[in-house]
């Protein structure tokens, strides 16, 4: 399996910052000079652990001001109780999305010929991060686990980056639940989240919210026996996110409401969308809240048998026909019908719902919408209403499939 951490070279990097003086000369501070104090408040603005791997990489002062992550952080999988069954226990897994950009030591690499294919441009990954196993590499788009091939000098399975050759940079966490032993009860959870989680959050401080696949809502604190519900009669919940520090929950009318973490009761935030749409998806860009209106391609009995019926399965047997997207207004409360995006693109992937800059990657397209249905991975394009099906993983670009079909969705 992929190692991407932890075969990282620690390699001592000779830095400097510059000041320019009021007379135009330039001043190089040697930053070893700096006081010994400044690293560790400057390590713990650092939120996530790939930051943290990095700056503790740069020399031996850097490593021994900061440690990798406080003792009592969350560490994965977590154990959390069953949603049907509490005498059962299943495990919540985490996956990071980041985007790799070359730099001029990629040439270097065994990966140069992802790097060579644009300057400046990178490319998505998908990384199932567990304790104490390999790291495994998934399509950003479907969470398909990847295959790649075996290392022609030594037959190893592991394919090892150096990540001093590039910037890595983190653009989500998403998380699932799987059966920690073989039963015939099924997770039943459809969308979870979990906040806060950062290598300076202690693990008793974090919370999971889910949807159940009959579109209930469910909550649990860390060290809690069972789930608990929210509001019990509705049970119409498509989607949920954490957006500016909140979870934010969407029912099927498009209605979006923020959970109160210590009375467990649900404040609305805005008003009903009223889309007539199958299914609505949260999605956070640029510090904006989006809903994506899923339509599947049906007749009117079926479509009306789909609203409202939250098993996951609808989304992969079902064909969309088209989406609708709407961002809402928050100073005046208000949805605004959105026809481009410009040169982002949304991602609806079933653990998690992000958004990106296509100027930023390989493959992507701008005012495009990239997800998963019958036909599997599909692009639906907002300026002409196409749905094309993307043979090959958006996140590479088509001239190296012959040489990289492992990166495939």
């Amino acid at each position: 399996m992929i190692s991407l951490f932890s075969k990282l070279n620690i390699q001592k990097k000779q830095k400097s910052f510059t000041s320019h003086s009021s007379s135009t000369m330039e001043d190089k501070v040697d930053w070893s000079q700096l006081p010994i104090e400044l690293w560790p408040k400057i390590g713990k603005y650092l939120d996530n652990h790939i930051d943290v791997l990095r700056f503790r990489s740069v020399c031996e002062s850097f490593r021994s001001s900061i440690p990798h992550s406080l003792p009592n952080s969350p560490s994965f999988p977590l154990q959390i109780p069953h949603p049907i069954n509490i005498s059962l226990i299943n495990n919540l897994n985490q996956l990071t999305v980041y985007r790799i950009q070359p730099t001029d030591a990629s040439s270097n690499s065994n990966l140069e010929s992802l790097a060579t294919c644009s300057s400046s441009k990178g490319w998505l990954i998908k990384v199932e991060e567990s304790r104490n196993q390999p790291l495994r590499l998934l399509s950003p788009v479907s969470d398909r686990k990847l295959s790649y091939p075996l290392s022609s000098s030594n037959n190893s399975s592991v394919m090892l980056w150096n990540l001093m050759d590039y910037r890595v940079i983190e653009l989500c966490k998403s998380y699932t639940i799987e059966k920690a032993t073989p039963t015939r009860f099924s997770s039943s959870v459809i969308k979870v989240v979990f906040y806060p989680n950062s290598p300076w959050t202690s693990v008793e401080d974090c919370v999971s919210c889910c949807v159940f696949q009959e579109g209930k809502l469910g909550f649990m604190k860390h060290g809690d026996k069972q789930w608990k519900l929210v509001d019990e009669k509705n049970f119409y919940y498509d989607d949920v996110i954490v957006f500016k520090g909140q979870f934010y929950v969407t029912d099927k009318w498009g209605t979006i409401s923020w959970i109160d973490v210590c009375s467990f009761k649900l404040v609305q935030f805005s008003p009903p969308l009223c889309g007539f749409g199958n299914k609505k998806h949260l999605v956070e860009s640029c510090g904006s809240l989006y809903v994506v209106d899923r339509y599947y391609e049906s007749n009117e009995d079926m479509r009306r048998n789909y609203v409202g019926r939250r098993h996951d399965r609808h989304d992969q047997d079902a064909v969309v026909e088209c989406f609708k997207v709407y961002k809402l207004d928050e100073e005046w409360g208000k949805w605004v019908d959105v026809k481009n995006l410009k040169d982002r693109a949304f991602i609806l992937s079933k653990s998690c719902n992000f958004s990106v800059s296509t100027k930023e990657l390989i493959g992507y397209q701008g005012n495009c919408i990239y997800f998963r249905d019958a036909f599997d991975v599909r692009m639906y394009n907002l300026d002409d209403h196409s749905v094309t099906t993307v043979d090959f993983n958006p996140c590479i670009d088509k001239t190296l499939w012959s040489r990289s079909p492992w990166m495939r969705c």
